[in-house]
């Protein structure tokens, strides 16, 4: 007999923005001449910056035989695009990051819902709620049931506290999805020294990292004393370089991380990873990375901070219209995404919105039961259209 995966069972049957297409589609159905502006899912709306299109156009010419042609590429990246993530993204910021640490994918959501194959089922997870659903459910399906929710609630500024935790393995992603929130160097620290003294891993999410602009906030875990030592983080170019068409980010696993066999034997997570992703993935395309490399090129860095500038823009554009409508507003100053507190089913809000005002948002309950009562708003449009959601929703609110 065929037997299933029992695991998925306990899973939700539907991903949380597969429901809310499902309802938007079910809406337009029975409306087809409205004009439904979906300010819901994270997903990118300006173009690529014009530097990236310009070394992709080179890298197809590059497959196309008049230069030097790519096939199988290493799964881990291309040299050229790790020696430039190692530079921009970590040296020039103080961070001793190697090349050699670095390996490329094809995006953040892969690599956080893949890494967690590295580690035993009876391991203990812990992530905060609400919290990006990936965490959760790519440990139920490979069968984990010690998974500790961490309220991230408005008195803890959204960022858990370690103080009680017994996990053997904690997310944190900060700029956090999808309170909007940051986490201080002092409160990064203290995860990192529990982290040291359990002997237990940190997943850093920094996939926002580009949208911080307050002074002092760390954008990377490894800003944080001895965090080599115990944490991987995993970024992106979706939305820092507007990717998520395109597809590519790394994840860092420092030289000298380890997890332990039972009998005690110390085994590093790098080689561990490359193996796992040698087994099961081909390497992100050579157009790709060059397209990425060409992120932190003079223009490159320039464009895609232009485009990062613009989202916050309307972030700011969103915040000020939510708070004089008298609703409490967290996010939306280094991050793309405002969380609102509605005080009320998210669920019926998001059909309010949907249906009085042709606008869609994130139900805050689809990101676990500590996110009832809040919706996330997406910062990712065309000023055009934050301009005209904002008015409907001052007219529907």
């Amino acid at each position: 007999m065929l037997h299933a995966n029992e695991n998925y069972a306990r899973i939700k049957p539907t991903y949380l923005f597969a429901e809310i297409a499902h309802r938007v589609a079910e809406y337009q159905r029975a409306n087809p001449s409205a004009h439904v502006i979906r300010l819901g899912i994270g997903d990118v709306t300006e173009p690529l910056a014009p530097a990236v299109i310009a070394a992709m156009h080179r890298a197809v010419d590059d497959e196309g035989g008049r230069g030097e042609f790519h096939g199988y590429g290493p799964e881990q990246g291309y040299g050229f695009l790790r020696e430039k993530i190692a530079e921009f993204d970590f040296r020039r910021r103080g961070v001793g990051i190697s090349a050699e640490e670095i390996l490329v994918s094809d995006g953040a959501k892969c690599d956080c819902g893949n890494f967690q194959e590295l580690f035993s089922e009876d391991v203990k997870i812990a992530v905060g709620d609400p919290v990006y659903p990936v965490y959760v459910d790519s440990n139920v399906m490979a069968g984990r049931r010690d998974i500790a929710l961490l309220p991230c609630t408005a008195e803890n500024g959204f960022v858990p506290s370690p103080a009680g935790c017994d996990a053997d393995i904690a997310y944190l992603c900060y700029p956090n999805n999808p309170t909007g929130a940051v986490a201080t160097a002092a409160q990064l620290q203290e995860w990192v020294d529990w982290a040291n003294a359990r002997g237990s891993l940190i997943i850093f999410d920094a996939a926002y990292e580009a949208f911080i602009r307050t002074p002092g906030v760390p954008h990377s875990i490894y800003e944080c004393a001895g965090a080599k030592k115990c944490a991987v983080e995993i970024r992106s170019f979706s939305k820092t370089a507007g990717f998520t068409g395109v597809r590519c980010g790394y994840t860092v696993v420092p030289d000298g991380l380890c997890a332990y066999h039972a009998d005690g034997t110390a085994v590093e997570l790098r080689p561990m990873w490359t193996r796992r992703q040698t087994t099961k993935f081909n390497g992100a395309s050579y157009i790709t990375q060059r397209g990425a490399e060409a992120v932190y090129s003079p223009e490159g860095l320039a464009q895609t901070k232009a485009a990062v500038d613009f989202y916050l823009g309307n972030a700011r554009i969103i915040k000020e219209a939510l708070s004089k409508s008298g609703y409490s507003v967290t996010g939306g100053d280094d991050s793309p995404y405002l969380w609102v507190d509605v005080k009320g089913d998210s669920w019926g809000f998001f059909d309010r919105l949907l249906t009085a005002a042709n606008v869609v948002v994130t139900p805050g309950a689809g990101f676990g039961s500590a996110g009832e009562g809040y919706i996330r708003v997406s910062a990712f449009n065309s000023r055009a259209n934050v301009l005209e959601a904002v008015r409907r929703m001052e007219k529907a609110l």
